[in-house]
């Protein structure tokens, strides 16, 4: 027996990987599609639709006809999309193009391949694929219709996802549900499983094989599906907690101690070409109409369509919802004096040829056993060889964890190293800013002295140059002055020839007088 989860995230891990390879999630037995054609396929068309698929269609095409323009829906836990794709492609033929899925699940694995299914209809344009956990669902807009297909009875949180869903629908949008509502895990109620007990009695022992555990049960044993995932983990819930947040719509109950015996554990064992066959499940359909009549059993399967507007609920005779909750104490049990297992006279099989079925299905059943202890002892010796691996590992770890503590303390010591010169850098280069700003100013101080200096030499330098041109001009007159004082010599000894003394005398004050001049020439310039 598989581990039972025990936390909420284990067994949404487990609800994941149940489906993650499912392919056919409904893929069912040959009989139980004679028994829905025979029995229940009646039970619907007084309704105005003669199946699952088609009772979804005609509610959504109401919307169209009640509201115009485009129209947004949601699936709730929509898994592979097969009733989605359908939908859009149905909405699409009847000339609906203004509408657009959304397609809800937890599963990637199956939205995946919702996401190709819709590519290969060509709808995949009225399609979104959302990957959430209907438990925490929080509608960000509002539907016109929500859906819900064969998906309540895997939520914890029905509460949560019942007052999100009231809160997204729109003014007349509808809540569209096909479920099962029988007790917890699949189980029965004490008085169905005595009912079921009865019929079983009745089957060859070739037809109590589990197909789907592998094990011979020669009383049907009532197993609890809850305790992996989420398989009707509150199915009994959700009934009365629909009642109690909407007004139903429609309301169509059916089935229980029908259903082990079509589904895919048993079912496949039961050809609908067979007339024992057929006369054995009319049998158990007449058993639950009249205790589902009655009030003595309750449904475990319901179509339903309910909203936030109160309507008119339309029911098949007294099958009203109220009337279908059980109400009678969940802890009542079955009569412990059970008959024996077998009624030996209730079928007409050959008993060799039921002898052989058994015999093959327990070699079958011997072969999977011993596989099984061949796929152990695998697992054992490569638990073994994983162990030294792992203690390996875990040698390895403490070295690297030591090594990495070491490393850790160098890098630690470089960081306060760094931190130091980081403090270091910061003074230098904030004394390397100051000396920059004094530098600057030194240099400013310096470039205006030798503008200063500049224009100085420039007017100094003009200066010179014309004290350069009055020398110039001084040497000149010097000359002149040279010139003219030989020419006064000679007129003076001319002269001196011609008067001798008064004329010398006054030779000489002339000349005295032109050097004085010269003199004051020379020492001004």
């Amino acid at each position: 027996m598989p581990p039972v989860p025990t936390t909420y995230e284990e067994s949404l891990s487990k609800e994941r990987h149940i489906f993650e390879n499912c392919l056919n999630v409904h893929d069912l037995p040959r009989i139980f599609h004679y028994w829905s054609e025979k029995h229940l396929k009646p039970k619907l068309l007084p309704f105005g639709f003669d199946s699952l698929d088609a009772m979804f269609l005609k509610y959504l095409e109401e919307r169209f006809e009640q509201k115009a323009g485009y129209q947004r829906f949601v699936s709730l836990g929509s898994g592979n999309c097969d009733l989605e794709v359908e939908l859009a492609r149905q909405l699409r033929g009847r000339g609906h193009e203004s509408f657009t899925i959304d397609c809800l699940d937890l599963n990637p694995s199956m939205l995946g391949r919702g996401r190709l299914a819709a590519e290969q209809a060509g709808v995949s344009g009225h399609l979104e694929f959302v990957e959430s956990d209907c438990n925490n669902w929080a509608p960000a807009q509002t539907y016109d219709a929500v859906i819900a297909n064969q998906s309540l009875h895997h939520i914890l949180n029905l509460e949560g996802l019942f007052e999100g869903v009231r809160k997204s629908l729109t003014i007349g949008g509808c809540f569209i549900i096909s479920d099962m509502i029988g007790r917890n895990g699949h189980q029965r109620w004490p008085e169905a499983l005595e009912a079921v007990h009865d019929f079983w009695r009745q089957l060859p022992p070739s037809y109590r094989f589990n197909l789907r555990s592998g094990r011979y049960e020669e009383l049907f044993q009532d197993w609890d599906c809850s305790t992996e995932g989420f398989e009707g983990i509150r199915s009994q819930d959700i009934l009365p907690l629909l009642l109690r947040n909407f007004h139903f719509h429609l309301f169509v109950p059916f089935g229980n101690i029908i259903d082990p015996f079509i589904d895919r554990s048993f079912g496949h064992h039961f050809d609908p070409e067979a007339e024992w066959d057929r006369a054995f499940i009319d049998r158990v359909h007449a058993r639950d109409e009249a205790g589902l009549s009655t009030g003595l059993l309750s449904p475990t399967h319901m179509l339903a369509v309910v909203g936030k507007e109160p309507r008119e609920t339309v029911f098949p005779g007294n099958l009203s919802p109220h009337f279908c909750v059980r109400t009678r104490d969940e802890t009542t049990q079955a009569p412990a004096d059970r008959p024996p297992a077998y009624d030996w006279f209730s079928w007409p099989h050959d008993p060799r040829r039921d002898l052989k079925a058994v015999c093959r299905r327990l070699g079958q059943t011997e072969a999977r056993e011993q596989d099984l202890l061949a796929w152990g002892s695998r697992l054992d010796q490569e638990l073994n060889a994983r162990t030294v691996w792992a203690l390996k590992l875990v040698k390895e770890l403490e070295e690297r964890t030591e090594w990495a503590l070491r490393l850790q303390a160098e890098v630690d010591a470089a960081n306060v190293r760094n931190g130091h010169i980081q403090d270091e850098l910061e003074e230098r280069t904030a004394w390397a800013l100051r000396t920059q700003e004094d530098l600057q100013r030194e240099l400013g101080d310096r470039t205006a002295w030798a503008r200063r200096l500049e224009s100085e030499l420039d007017e100094r330098t003009a200066w010179t140059r014309n004290l350069v041109d009055e020398v110039e001009a001084n040497k000149n007159a010097a000359a002149r002055s040279h010139q003219l004082n030989a020419e006064l010599e000679r007129k003076n000894q001319e002269i001196t020839e011609r008067h001798r003394h008064p004329v010398r005398v006054l030779i000489k004050a002339l000349r005295a007088r032109i050097e004085g001049r010269l003199r004051k020439k020379i020492r001004i310039a």
